[in-house]
C-alpha cells in the first residue's frame, strides 16, 4: 500500500484563540472531542434527514448520518495514510447547521431571512462553532483549530460567495489565517465526498423501508442494475431486508473503490507531493471518475422523482416550511420572550435565525402548537 503521508494534515497552524497544546491529545482530536460534547451535535438526533423525526425510530437523523459520514470518511483516509482525526471531525461537524425538518426548513428560514443577509446551512456551522456554543470562560464557540474551520468553510470548495461569508461570519472573525480561493486538504474533499456517498446509498435504503419504491425499482439506475443482478434469484420474502443491506453495501464499497483508485490517479497526475502542492490546484483531487459521477446523477434524479418529490413527504417538507415562517413571524414580533438580550443585541434578524435554526424537530413543532 503506497504511503501519502507528506500531503496528509498532521500539524495544526493553531487556533484562532492561542491554547496551549496537549500532552495527550492531537488537535484534531481534540476538536473531535468538542464536536461530540457539543449541544448541538446532541440535537442532531432529533433533526430530520428526509423523514420528519417523528416518523419512526429507525429512519436516519442528522446524528446518524454524520457518524455514517464519519465512518466512511475514516476509511478511505486510513487507506491513503492522511489524517483520520481531522476527517472524522469535519464529518460529524458537517451538518450542525442544518434547521429542523431538513432542506425544506433550511428554504423556508432562507426566505424568511432574505432581507436580512439570508441563511446558508453550511455557514450556520462555522457560526455554531465559531460564536453560538459557549462552554469556554476566554472565548466565545469552541476555538476550533484553523485547519477545521477550512474544511467547514469549504465543504462545497473554495468560498464563491465572499459577501455572504463576510455578512454570516465576518472576515475579521477569521484574523487573516485561511486563504478563501484555494481547494481545501484531502481530508476536508474526502468528508465532503462521503457526505454525497452515505446520504445516496442511505436514502435509498430508507426509501424501500418506507415503501416508497421497491429494491426492484433500482434497476432503473445503471450502477444499481449489475449489483441488483448479483441477488436478484435469491430475494425472497424473508430475506427482502437482508438483500436490501447488501446491495446498499455493495454500491458503498464499490463508490469508495472507485474514489481511492481515482483520487491516486489524480495526486500522480497533478503531481502531489506536498500539501502546498495542494493549494496551487484549481479542481478537486478527491474525486470519483467520469462513470460514477454519471451514476450519482442518475441516483439522485431517481431520489428525486421516487422520493424527495413524493406527495406524503412533499406534505410534510411543506408543513415543515409553514412551521419554520410561523415561528420566524411569532418570534420577531417579541422577540425577548424567547431570545436571550445580550444575543439580540447585535443583530435581532440573525438572533432569531440562530434561533430557529437550531431547534430539533419536535422543540420547533412543539413551540408552534404552542404559540400558534
Amino acid at each position: 500500500m503506497k504511503k501519502y503521508s507528506k500531503i496528509g494534515l498532521f500539524k495544526s497552524k493553531g487556533r484562532i484563540f492561542k491554547e496551549s497544546l496537549s500532552k495527550y491529545r492531537s488537535p484534531f482530536q481534540r476538536d473531535r472531542d468538542r464536536i461530540i460534547h457539543s449541544a448541538s451535535f446532541r440535537r442532531l438526533k432529533h433533526k430530520t434527514q428526509v423523514f420528519v423525526n417523528t416518523e419512526g425510530d429507525h429512519y436516519r437523523t442528522r446524528i446518524t448520518h454524520s457518524m455514517e459520514v464519519a465512518q466512511i470518511a475514516r476509511s478511505i483516509t486510513k487507506y491513503l495514510n492522511l489524517n483520520e482525526d481531522l476527517a472524522e471531525t469535519l464529518s460529524l461537524a458537517h451538518d450542525l447547521g442544518h434547521t429542523p425538518f431538513g432542506h425544506a426548513g433550511e428554504e423556508s428560514l432562507n426566505e424568511c431571512m432574505k432581507e436580512f443577509g439570508g441563511f446558508d446551512h453550511n455557514l450556520q456551522t462555522l457560526r455554531i462553532v465559531m460564536f453560538l456554543e459557549n462552554k469556554y470562560l476566554k472565548f466565545n464557540g469552541l476555538n476550533l483549530s484553523i485547519e477545521t474551520l477550512e474544511g467547514l468553510l469549504k465543504h462545497n470548495g473554495p468560498v464563491d460567495d465572499k459577501d455572504l461569508v463576510d455578512n454570516l461570519i465576518g472576515f475579521k472573525n477569521f484574523k487573516d489565517k485561511i486563504n478563501f480561493d484555494t481547494y481545501p486538504c484531502l481530508e476536508a474533499q474526502i468528508s465532503a465526498v462521503s457526505d454525497d456517498i452515505a446520504y445516496n446509498n442511505h436514502d435509498i435504503q430508507d426509501g424501500i423501508n418506507a415503501n416508497l419504491f421497491k429494491l426492484e425499482e433500482l434497476v432503473e439506475i445503471n450502477f444499481f442494475r449489475d449489483i441488483y443482478k448479483k441477488y436478484k434469484n435469491k430475494i425472497n420474502k424473508q430475506n427482502y431486508k437482508v438483500v436490501t443491506y447488501q446491495i446498499i453495501r455493495d454500491s458503498i464499497d464499490f463508490m469508495i473503490k472507485d474514489l481511492i483508485n481515482n483520487t491516486k490517479k489524480n495526486i500522480k497526475t497533478n503531481k502531489i507531493k506536498t500539501l502546498k502542492d495542494i493549494n496551487k490546484t484549481n479542481s478537486l483531487i478527491v474525486d470519483f471518475s467520469e462513470k460514477v459521477k454519471n451514476s450519482e446523477n442518475e441516483i439522485r434524479f431517481f431520489l428525486k422523482s421516487k422520493m424527495y418529490d413524493n406527495k406524503n413527504v412533499l406534505t410534510k417538507n411543506n408543513k415543515g416550511k409553514l412551521i419554520i415562517k410561523k415561528l420566524f413571524i411569532k418570534i420577531k414580533k417579541n422577540p425577548k420572550k424567547y431570545i436571550l438580550k445580550n444575543h439580540l443585541r447585535v443583530n435581532k434578524y440573525r438572533a432569531i435565525s440562530d434561533f430557529i435554526s437550531g431547534m430539533t424537530d419536535r422543540y420547533a413543532i412543539n413551540l408552534y402548537n404552542n404559540i400558534k
